[in-house]
């Protein structure tokens, strides 16, 4: 591979023009056809195999118009101080209100309070129910706004109205000043690590071309393939993650083999072939991880893994192509590694070749010096890093799993303060009411299988209210409305819907009626649970088929296993976390986090995803170079020295990019953005300074040798894709070679 890498170097770099044109023209064909595609709807949100979705699916057949999956409001009035809502004027403003909803071109119906019984015992809060006849992602902005106007006449008639249900819900918010703040950052870090701002400007420009050639593919194609329009989400985030990374990583082999005295198309084609080869198997463990999604057997997060797993394929050719260009019009404004003097003057190859080996001998840089004290004290680093990430890790073990309701939304939104003033009115699980579908049509007598259920739901523990069953014209499908006891994401209310369908089994046998448990909480409740399941499933398929490309590329059996074990313990360390900020608590207000509660039940999966994608691109830029050195004759100490002198600093650039790209969604209003902002954010603050920089050169320097050892009938049996370069070396550098050599660095 290292070879064909090589040439494919030497020919962007010669054919510049070409190959600047060819990406220039793939992104004008992707932005023609994202501008002229038609506009991506909503993709359905189903979660086919869960209880929850087949009672949704089960309504739409027997309750024809429905609109079960359509979007809902809740208009939440109260009175004045000292005032009820059943007075004369406020009632007749209230009745005004519900009139004026019920004009909407999408409304289907909307409940008068007076009429419904909605008014609480105190008198004091109200409200009015709306729905549409179309979900809240293709609800048009029209209806939004006409919600909010009409409860702007009912706040001027001096009533405080407030309005709750995902009717409202906000678009999902694209942290776009987070990104920008992360690319602000990431600008910086660059050029510190690359020296100047021509290097530094080049993975940001190939890392925006690939970002913006995925993204507008994605928006091309989202109407024919109904993506959705948050499917472009997590490809933008990863793509500008990994296109940064993998340009960075080329750049700064191609500054250090110009620092060796290589003319600048041979610096160009090698470092291509050994840090491209690198790039290459980093981006296959992404793709893994991201296409890897599909095992959970969610459309949506199929689709979305889908979709940013092309966009880092996309981001992987564009290292390996565009970047050699590119190199090949900055010439000399790309500084070799190491060079010093007048910022403007003009110096040889040689000149800064003779300088920089010069600096190398007088003294190692930070990464080897870090290398050197990791050699000698390993078990002291390894001790201290495992245990400390065990610690952190502790909490996850008290995870409790749920999805954010609108109790869960900053106090300054309209939704959070009408979910408090129904909780105030009503009490608190009046925010999540449950639905349970009685499917009587293979019973003798469904009127008495539904007087059954309500009969038995009524018995159990934290029901407040049970409403009389509603049937179909046909007769053979009831719906019941169920409010429990406790609020919508606490586990009394997931044991009451699991209560529910076990009483349900019961009525069941003896009626022939098939009851469902649906409605938004139940659906959350399902989704999580999903998840859950599929976690365990996904770890073994992502983790194992990643083991076996790392064993192709390591040529080694425990250091692959090394990699995968170190992840582990970064993400578990990073979900500990995660639980004691957002769940229990703990210096939640340092960000912003004002409500408490279950983790959100994406987040251990998606974090697995994505923090095992940029774990092994790590792993893979880290190690790769000590493997180089090993097979080029270094001893196993010292090539963890030499592994560190030129991919340390490389690799900490990258991760404190990352965080600061993922730490900019920390200040989002929404929660679920806020905590996957954290969670990523100290993830690859774990893995990339703790596991990959302490606890791997600690591992490989006691495993000495034997870091490296693979059977030999599997060393046959496996392809040689050669990521160290070896069929890229001189004679010269052969004969340089020396298997025995300790330097002095390691006894230091």
């Amino acid at each position: 591979m290292a070879t064909f890498l090589y040439k494919l170097g030497r020919f962007s770099f010669r054919r510049r023009h070409f190959v600047a044109l060819l990406w220039i023209a793939l992104l004008t064909l992707a932005g023609v056809g994202a501008a002229s595609a038609p506009a991506a709807g909503s993709s359905s949100f189903s979660i086919p195999g869960v209880e929850a979705q087949k009672a949704f699916d089960l309504l739409e057949q027997r309750f024809p118009g429905s609109s079960a999956d359509g979007a809902t409001a809740r208009v939440v009035f109260k009175a004045p101080d000292g005032e009820k809502m059943t007075d004369a004027a406020h009632k007749a403003t209230v009745e005004k209100t519900v009139k004026e909803l019920g004009d909407g071109s999408e409304v289907t119906s909307v409940t008068d309070p007076y009429t419904t019984n909605a008014v609480s015992k105190d008198g004091t809060v109200a409200y009015a129910s709306v729905r549409y006849e179309v979900s809240s992602v293709e609800l048009k902005d029209s209806s939004k706004e006409a919600l909010e106007t009409t409860a702007d006449k009912a706040r001027d008639a001096g009533l405080t109205v407030e309005m709750g249900g995902d009717a409202l819900q906000a678009e999902p918010d694209q942290a776009a000043t987070g990104e920008i703040i992360g690319l602000a950052l990431a600008a910086v870090v660059l050029v510190v690590t690359l020296g100047s701002l021509v290097a530094a400007g080049l993975p940001l420009l190939t890392a925006i071309i690939g970002v913006g050639i995925g993204v507008s593919t994605i928006t091309a194609l989202a109407s024919a393939l109904d993506l959705g329009d948050t499917t472009s989400t997590l490809a933008l985030m990863i793509g500008l993650a990994v296109g940064i990374d993998y340009a960075l990583f080329i750049v700064s082999r191609y500054r250090v083999e110009l620092a060796e005295g290589r003319s600048r198309e041979e610096a160009v084609g090698r470092a291509t072939g050994t840090a491209g080869s690198a790039v290459v198997f980093a981006g296959l463990t992404v793709v893994i991880a991201l296409a890897g999604l599909s095992v959970v057997g969610v459309p949506m997060l199929t689709k979305m893994g889908l979709a940013a797993a092309g966009t880092v394929v996309v981001s992987v050719l564009i290292a390996l192509t565009m970047i050699p260009a590119l190199l090949g019009y900055a010439g000399r404004k790309v500084k070799p590694a190491g060079q010093k003097g007048k910022r403007f003057g003009r110096r040889t190859t040689e000149d800064t070749a003779e300088d920089t080996a010069a600096a190398a001998a007088a003294k190692p840089n930070m990464g080897a010096r870090w290398a050197s004290f990791v050699v000698r004290r390993p078990v002291a680093v390894l001790l201290l890093g495992v245990v400390g990430l065990g610690a952190i890790a502790l909490p996850a073990t008290q995870l409790e799993l749920g999805l954010p309701d609108d109790g869960s939304q900053s106090t300054s939104t309209t939704q959070r303060r009408a979910y408090d003033l129904l909780s105030e009115g009503f009490g608190p699980g009046f925010n999540g009411p449950l639905m349970v579908v009685v499917d009587a049509k293979d019973s003798a007598d469904p009127q008495a299988a539904a007087t059954a259920v309500s009969d038995e739901v009524k018995g159990l523990k934290d029901v407040v209210t049970v409403t009389p069953a509603t049937f179909n014209k046909a007769g053979d499908t009831a719906m019941i409305t169920v409010i429990p006891d406790s609020k919508p994401s606490s586990t009394d209310t997931e044991d009451l819907v699991h209560a529910i369908r076990d009483a349900g089994t019961g009525v069941t046998a003896d009626t022939d009626a098939e009851v469902l448990v649906t409605g938004a909480t139940a659906m959350n409740i399902d989704f999580s649970q999903k998840l859950t399941d599929a976690l365990i499933p996904y770890l073994a398929l992502v983790v194992g088929l990643a083991f076996l490309l790392l064993i192709v590329v390591f040529r080694s059996i425990l250091v692959p296993l090394k990699a995968a074990l170190g992840f582990l313990l970064s993400v578990l360390a990073a979900l500990g976390a995660v639980v004691a900020v957002f769940q229990w608590g703990w210096l939640a207000s340092l960000i912003g986090v004002e409500e408490t509660g279950p983790i959100m039940s994406m987040m251990p999966i998606f974090m697995v995803g994505v923090v095992f994608g940029l774990a092994m691109d790590y792993e893979v830029f880290l190690v790769t170079r000590m493997r180089e050195a090993y097979v080029h004759g270094e001893s196993p100490s010292q090539a963890v020295v030499t592994g560190f002198k030129y991919s340390a600093r490389v690799v900490a650039a990258a991760a404190v990019i990352m965080m600061a790209v993922f730490a900019g969604f920390i200040g989002s209003g929404e929660s679920m953005i806020k905590m996957i902002g954290f969670g990523l954010a100290i993830a690859v603050f774990f893995d990339a300074f703790v596991v990959r920089m302490a606890i791997v050169p600690a591992v490989l320097a006691l495993l000495g040798k034997k870091a490296w050892w693979l059977p030999k009938w599997l060393d046959r049996a496996l392809p040689n894709v050669d990521v160290e370069g070896e069929g890229l070396r001189t004679p010269a550098d052969a004969k340089d070679a020396d298997p025995d050599e300790d330097r002095e660095l390691v006894r230091a």
